[in-house]
């Protein structure tokens, strides 16, 4: 009733766990580049904790599996982490990921460059799926702790933007 999944996280995520009790979240965002520069940057997933304010690493294990650690409210322990496989990569267009058995936070999700219209470099559509740590519950710890999916990966993909547009993510001192 509470949404809390007490069947253990070391058995494969089934796709309609993400449709009965997922948090879908879809963002877009149009960059001046062309889709090969930023398609480069996003597959070297090491470069994603420049743009991703929660990620606090990402280690690539092989050209198809990544370990990813991020940061979490204290109340969930601080941290969450998971390995994470490409299923679909089109080179220049597409990057498709899902999580393995055993994540803290079962995902799966995409990330696609497509050219934008009258050559105005590229819009890029990211959409993420995911089960929140103690079901629903998590998912209000979340949002108390201003973390609120939409608005971060709103953040991520603007941050990713300002990388890819101006070399860097302006700050305030």
């Amino acid at each position: 009733a509470l949404g809390v999944d007490t069947a253990g996280s070391e058995r494969e995520t089934r796709p309609e766990e993400y449709f009965k009790r997922g948090v879908h979240v879809k963002q877009s965002y149009t960059i001046m580049r062309g889709a090969e520069e930023l398609y480069r940057f996003w597959r070297n997933f090491e470069n994603l904790p420049r743009v991703m304010s929660h990620l606090e690493s990402v280690h690539v294990l092989d050209d198809r599996r990544s370990h990813w650690v991020a940061r979490a409210p204290k109340i969930a322990g601080g941290t969450v982490e998971w390995d994470a496989e490409i299923i679909n990569d089109k080179p220049n267009a597409l990057i498709a990921w899902r999580s393995l058995p055993g994540a803290d936070v079962p995902n799966t999700g995409s990330i696609r460059f497509v050219p934008a219209p009258g050559d105005f470099g590229t819009e890029v559509h990211c959409t993420i799926e995911y089960l929140p740590p103690a079901g629903q519950i998590g998912r209000l710890v979340a949002k108390m702790f201003g973390q609120e999916p939409q608005q971060q990966v709103q953040e991520d993909l603007r941050n990713f933007k300002r990388i890819m547009e101006a070399g860097e993510i302006p700050t305030i001192q």
